[in-house]
């Protein structure tokens, strides 16, 4: 037995039972301590990870000092396109200045380096930020990439750089007017821009939910190559006539929709340095003007409206009418008895008093207001000014009313109402947001009849061949139209060497498709001896914006109806 090994003797010696227990706990501890490390040093390891991380991440982003407003990707807007795709307005990234007062070692140093690059640079202002000793102070917003580089090449302890959201217009001044502005905040503070911002895009950039990636584009009915060819008439005009200002406007006759809409003087909505100057008005929407003889196209539809006179109907316009101390004279009287055509081709005061007349003062009044003219205009765009009439009609307010005076309304809002004169009798409340003619249907109200319609547009072509508006004739376009030459009043009184010149136009007569508007105000003759009425000035700007943009628009010319139309009654 000696020479046997004995399991339970371990090197030569007795193996009892509490030797064999303490080996196994050995082992056993000693592999939880070698777990415990294993898992400290991961633990160790994962913080160590995500502060690094953390601190390369911060690497790339903007510095935040104490003070610092908050991030401005909540101050994002969502891109507006004309209705074609072509971008009206964007959002750009652009660089700002700020400093920290408590680190700067050298206010007036820090000045005069800055100045290099800044020359207008407020200097007491500026002197007063850097010694406030505040966390975060703006020193420029929104910084060229030139001038940005050029302060970072200076070097100056204490001022850093924000990223920032900007509004850039590439059409420039061509749609100031419609797209309008936005603040230094980039919130929008007039035209379509303010517009967006009151349908819920000021909430969601307060709540910090405007992501570009989450605004789709805002598409307007506006169609670019239109808008530019009636910037650039207008703007020829008002140089070739000497005029104050100039203005047009292009409808849709079945959607409402606004295609084009101008107004000069204008500004630069990149550099909007002007743009609160007094004459810096979008006198289409904004301006409230008597619109002279383009009101008699309403009296006219009022009058065969009414049933109470037709095409074959006569006036007399033998003698003027006094009515108190004023006495309404024709600007070229015939000095006899007019049919209804000759009174509106002639444009006769006396005339359409008459056809006022026999409508009565209050169904006058009713009829105006229900073609919106005296109404203020429900739109997109803010700047809408609302229309100013008598508060009690008498009949002299009556008879003037009939031939465009005592009443202000605006440029745009004649052309809606016309609109309803040429579209079979249906008003449609106007719009710079893209619809198809089945939505402009939906909210149309009919305002006169169909009969009414077809007659108004057999005057209306009538006038452009053997009337004031022949100068806004074009060939294959079937153009029709009335003038409106009226006096303006300067402290209470009509001056007549200073005039508002219209012209308010649709075309193609056979079924019109579009209303075009424009205006002239204070025009000068063009040449001596020329006079300055509509039908010298206003008609041929309108007459230009067809012939360059009716194809544009989709309008075919057809030289098959260039026939005459005739004064022969139905």
């Amino acid at each position: 037995m000696i020479g046997k090994l004995n399991p339970f003797r371990r090197n030569g010696r007795p193996a009892d039972d509490t030797s064999i227990v303490m080996d196994s706990a050995r082992k056993s501890t000693g592999g939880r301590t070698r777990n415990r490390i294993v898992m400290t040093m991961a633990v160790f390891f994962g913080i160590y990870a995500t502060i690094g991380g953390r601190l390369i991440y911060l690497g790339f982003q903007d510095p935040m000092p104490s003070g610092a407003p908050a991030s401005r990707v909540t101050a994002s807007r969502p891109d507006i396109v004309d209705r074609n795709g072509e971008v009206l307005a964007t959002d750009i990234k652009t660089s700002s200045l700020f400093a920290e007062p408590r680190h700067i070692v050298d206010a007036d140093e820090a000045i005069e380096k800055l100045s290099t690059v800044l020359p207008n640079l407020d200097y007491e202002q500026t002197y007063n930020k850097l010694k406030s000793g505040a966390g975060f102070v703006w020193l420029q917003r929104q910084l060229t990439p030139r001038q940005q580089s050029a302060i970072m090449q200076l070097g100056i302890p204490g001022i850093g750089f924000r990223t920032e959201t900007r509004r850039f217009y590439p059409a420039g001044p061509t749609t100031a007017y419609i797209v309008g502005l936005t603040n230094i905040d980039n919130q929008g503070i007039s035209g379509l821009e303010k517009y967006i911002d009151g349908q819920g895009l000021a909430d969601l950039q307060q709540s910090g939910l405007a992501l570009p990636k989450d605004l789709a584009p805002v598409r307007l009915s506006v169609d670019l190559r239109v808008q530019h060819i009636v910037h650039d008439e207008i703007t020829s005009a008002m140089e070739r006539y000497k005029a104050i200002a100039a203005g047009a406007v292009v409808l849709n006759a079945k959607t409402g929709e606004v295609v084009a809409m101008a107004s000069v003087p204008d500004f630069d909505p990149n550099n909007p340095v002007n743009a609160q100057d007094k004459d810096r008005l979008n006198r289409m929407s904004a301006g409230l003007y008597e619109m002279g003889s383009t009101v008699k196209s309403f009296t006219t539809a009022m009058a065969l409206d009414s049933g109470k006179a037709t095409l074959n109907s006569t006036f007399d316009a033998t003698r003027p009418i006094t009515i108190g101390r004023q006495t309404i004279r024709d600007f070229h009287g015939k000095g006899r008895v007019l049919t209804l055509p000759e009174v509106f081709i002639y444009s006769s005061n006396i005339g359409s008093a008459r056809e006022a007349d026999i409508v009565g003062i209050e169904g006058h009044r009713e009829f105006l207001h229900r073609l919106g003219i005296l109404e203020r205009m429900q739109t997109e765009l803010p700047e809408v000014a609302r229309p100013v009439e008598p508060k009690v009609w008498k009949k002299v307010h009556s008879i003037t009313a009939s031939f465009g005076h005592g009443f202000t309304t605006t440029p745009l809002q004649t052309a809606v109402g016309a609109a309803a004169l040429m579209n079979g009798g249906y008003l449609m409340n106007p719009t710079f947001l893209a619809r198809s003619a089945e939505e402009a249907m939906a909210g149309a109200k009919r305002v006169i009849n169909e009969k009414t319609s077809a007659d108004m547009r057999y005057l209306y072509r009538l006038n452009a061949e053997k009337g004031s508006g022949r100068r806004a004739e074009v060939p294959g376009y079937r153009v029709g139209g009335k003038t409106g030459t009226a006096e303006k009043v300067v402290n209470g009184r009509y001056v007549s060497g200073k005039r508002f010149n219209a012209f308010l136009a649709a075309f193609p007569m056979d079924d019109p498709q579009y209303i075009v508007l424009s205006v002239i105000d204070e025009p000068q003759p063009e040449k001596p001896g020329m006079g300055a009425t509509a039908g010298l000035n206003a008609a041929p700007i309108v007459a230009n914006i067809i012939r360059r943009s009716a194809a544009m628009l989709g309008v075919e010319p057809d030289f098959g109806h260039e026939n005459a139309a005739t004064l022969a009654s139905y």
